[in-house]
């Protein structure tokens, strides 16, 4: 499974990630009733010792980055919804809901090891405005010197390409599994991140993205023989609302 190292050029943060395959989707929140994509989910799975938490990114009317997955928030749509007017409604559990400064700097406190991993919504109102997004993400990132932490993942190719362009080492997954492995490798991206049935109708991609050493994760996955399938198939990441059941299924593997 991956772990690797780097060191911070601003604090020389020594990074070394957690050596299994769990991705908690949207944070590690099912077990305990937390909110899905919440700072209380994220921690969690930090204290999990995941692999990586992975949560979603948008962006209000008013270019806020916030975390949340549906386009939608609170019945308001959040791109064209003010931040000030959708954090009038809490989570469950109290919180705001998140920006993203506030998500990553969450993160990346007491934390060297579980990795970040971002999903950047494509825009519903333009193909621009995702670019935007994405611009925006990194940036963010790179300001709060948490680049070392985050793996992107989006289901826009054009987003993708806009971070590789911004961050030659940029750690990517795609979503959709529309594009060969070879188009991966050639336009940079770094793994390949599908719904986990197309790998069972395609078990040839497995054979490829490790002939190119593209990274192979799947998503969600919560059925415990799903896993065992993906474990034995020796995938780096496996994504799941159930990151203490992946646990056990990987130790068991062992």
């Amino acid at each position: 499974m991956m772990s690797c190292s780097s060191l911070s050029k601003k604090n020389a943060r020594t990074t070394i990630f957690n050596n299994n395959p769990v991705i908690a989707h949207r944070g590690a929140w099912k077990k305990n009733n937390l909110p899905q994509n919440s700072i209380a989910s994220l921690q969690h799975a930090i204290e999990l010792k995941c692999a990586g938490s992975e949560f979603d990114v948008r962006m209000t009317a008013d270019d806020s980055l916030v975390i949340n997955h549906d386009p939608h928030y609170n019945n308001l749509e959040i791109e064209k919804t003010s931040y000030s007017d959708l954090s009038v409604f809490k989570l469950s559990n109290g919180e705001n809901l998140p920006t993203l400064k506030e998500y990553i700097s969450a993160g990346i406190k007491n934390n060297n090891a579980t990795r970040l991993v971002c999903e950047i919504k494509p825009s519903g109102i333009s193909k621009e405005r995702g670019i935007r997004i994405a611009t925006k993400t990194i940036q963010l990132f790179q300001k709060l010197n948490a680049q070392e932490m985050v793996l992107f993942i989006s289901f826009d190719y054009d987003i993708l390409k806009k971070i590789r362009g911004l961050n030659p080492k940029a750690d990517l997954q795609y979503l959709e599994d529309d594009k060969p492995i070879e188009q991966l490798k050639k336009d940079g991206i770094s793994g390949a991140d599908y719904y986990f049935p197309s790998f069972k109708e395609h078990p040839e991609w497995i054979k490829e993205a490790k002939n190119n050493t593209i990274t192979l994760n799947a998503w969600t996955v919560n059925d415990p023989a799903d896993m065992d399938w993906l474990i034995s198939n020796r995938f780096d990441f496996i994504t799941t609302n159930e990151p203490e059941l992946l646990f056990e299924r990987a130790s068991i593997s062992k």
